[in-house]
């Protein structure tokens, strides 16, 4: 084949350290535009960043020459920095270190997106690890519990 085609949707979930609620709603479009413009300079096209008060949720097409791993490391190291300098307050901001990374067909786009767009209503109820159970069950992903939330 003379070209690379290549399609992988990526619904990335993160959370602050000890899942700090440091991503209060008065910094949250700051945070989501400025995560977003990381994901773009990596040319992975953002579709939505969104998240709560103690996490994030990115949904981008990963560009064909990049690893999650090494997006991840750019969008924390990056974005934990500029917080730390735009909201003095925050000097001890940063970010769990794991993160989990689902694949999801294009038909699934818009669900997502309206998933992530409907954080605030979502976690009145349900807490983020509540969630991230969930969508581990949901995707069928193998992981241990005892090492899941350090």
């Amino acid at each position: 084949m003379g070209q690379t085609l290549v399609q992988n949707y990526i619904h990335i979930i993160f959370s602050t350290k000890n899942r700090m609620r440091y991503i209060k709603q008065h910094r949250q479009e700051a945070i989501f535009s400025y995560i977003g413009g990381l994901c773009n300079k990596k040319k992975c096209q953002v579709l939505r960043v969104g998240g709560y008060e103690d996490h994030i949720h990115i949904l981008c097409l990963l560009a064909k020459n990049i690893a999650v791993i090494d997006l991840m490391r750019f969008i924390k190291s990056n974005s934990s920095k500029w917080i730390k300098n735009q909201y003095p307050e925050l000097e001890f901001f940063s970010w769990q270190e794991g993160y989990g990374a689902f694949s999801i067909n294009a038909q699934q786009t818009e669900a997502v997106i309206h998933y992530i767009e409907n954080q605030k209503e979502h976690h009145k109820t349900t807490s983020f690890q509540d969630e991230l159970l969930y969508l581990l069950k949901k995707y069928k992903m193998d992981y241990d519990e005892r090492y899941i939330w350090k």
